[in-house]
């Protein structure tokens, strides 16, 4: 990709798909988001995603009965450095609360906004076009990065 990033530099929230595409190495999308992870494992930059990404990642493979995709999906997320996953804690729930009355959007969504707005995160990546704009945080389209690569 030639010029500036289009992804913002500094603490990035990551919505959950980030997640599934980066542990699948989905071909579309594993060159914008692998330096990501390599960042955060280096300590030069903090992923930040709530703790309804683990929920959500872990379905399928229970579905499944895939208990290894499972495990690693639990380790990347709760043992990766650079990694936050925030707890959907008292102040969360407010914090998300605030979000669905204010821009009419799911309760995960919601989530995953609220943990990167608190976590005073410069963007959002994610795949879902359902996220409203917000000031102050750069939403982060994969299938934008992917289209003008």
């Amino acid at each position: 990709m030639a010029g500036k990033s289009p992804i913002p530099v500094g603490r990035l929230g990551l919505d959950t798909v980030v997640f599934i595409y980066f542990l699948e190495e989905h071909p579309d999308y594993l060159p914008f988001i692998r330096p990501l992870f390599e960042e955060a494992d280096a300590r030069e930059r903090e992923l930040v995603t709530s703790a309804i990404t683990l929920l959500e990642v872990l379905v399928v493979p229970y579905r499944a009965g895939d208990l290894a995709l499972a495990e690693r999906y639990e380790q990347l997320l709760t043992r990766s450095r650079g990694i936050r996953l925030v707890d959907v804690d008292r102040t969360q729930l407010r914090a998300t609360a605030q979000l669905r009355a204010r821009y009419r959007i799911r309760t995960p969504d919601a989530l995953q906004l609220s943990a990167a707005l608190t976590h005073r995160c410069t963007g959002l990546v994610t795949n879902d076009r359902r996220f409203p704009k917000m000031p102050g945080l750069q939403i982060v389209q994969l299938s934008d990065l992917r289209e003008h690569d």
